[in-house]
């Protein structure tokens, strides 16, 4: 008889904290009155950053930055600082000079990505939000929260917490089977939507749409610290 493999070791189990609307992660319709000058805007622009599959990166899509203008940040933070009582909000530099891509427009189709659970890291971000762009993107390209499924079908956690900075710190490992989580709670996308989420609980696009600039999942993303 041929030796059995070796079983991967078991992940650690993270804490499970249910995401709560008003506590965890807050849904903001009709955000901004000129939503579709923005649009119209990001789409005559030729400036793009290639992700995967046109260039060797990790991330999916294309994307280009600043998305919104002075004015446009300006009342999206408002509506972050009175949903979450925060009275600042700030990008956090690492002390290896990295930041995330904050303001940032991604644009990612059906064919370029699937769901990638991750949470974003707690030590550059508290939260972080989606403002979604294209008004023709259906209600399952929307956003997802994700726990751990575990063997025997039972179910972990879901969110990162000290002494842990993001998922790949607090499993361990970033390589993990591709049955390790499931599917919590969805938000439907819609158009000029701001999901606004605490960055420490694991997330993902639900799914991407479209094969064309004017057709794929057009998303505008921030993350703040406060």
């Amino acid at each position: 008889m041929p030796p059995h493999p070796p079983r991967p070791p078991a992940l650690p189990v993270l804490p499970y904290r249910k995401p709560t609307p008003g506590r965890d992660y807050w849904v903001l319709d009709d955000v901004l009155p000129d939503i579709d000058a923005v649009r119209a805007r990001t789409l005559s622009r030729d400036e793009w950053a290639e992700g995967y599959p046109h260039k060797p990166e990790s991330w999916p899509g294309l994307r280009t930055m600043p998305g919104l203008e002075p004015a446009e940040l300006a009342r999206v933070e408002g509506l972050v600082k009175k949903k979450t009582g925060a009275r600042r909000l700030w990008q956090e530099t690492a002390p290896s000079g990295g930041t995330f891509n904050h303001n940032c427009i991604q644009v990612v189709g059906k064919d370029e990505c699937g769901p990638r659970p991750h949470t974003d890291s707690r030590s550059l971000c508290r939260y972080a939000a989606v403002l979604y762009l294209n008004p023709n993107v259906p209600k399952q390209c929307g956003t997802s929260f994700y726990r751990q499924s575990l063997p025997g079908g039972r179910l972990g956690g879901n969110t990162v917490a000290a002494p842990h900075n993001n998922l790949v710190d607090a499993l361990g490992t970033r390589f993990v089977p591709p049955d390790s989580f499931t599917e919590d709670v969805r938000v439907p996308h819609r158009y000029n939507r701001l999901l606004l989420y605490t960055a420490n609980l694991m997330h993902s696009a639900t799914g991407y749409w479209g094969s064309t600039l004017e057709d794929k999942r057009m998303t505008a993303v921030f993350f703040w610290m406060a």
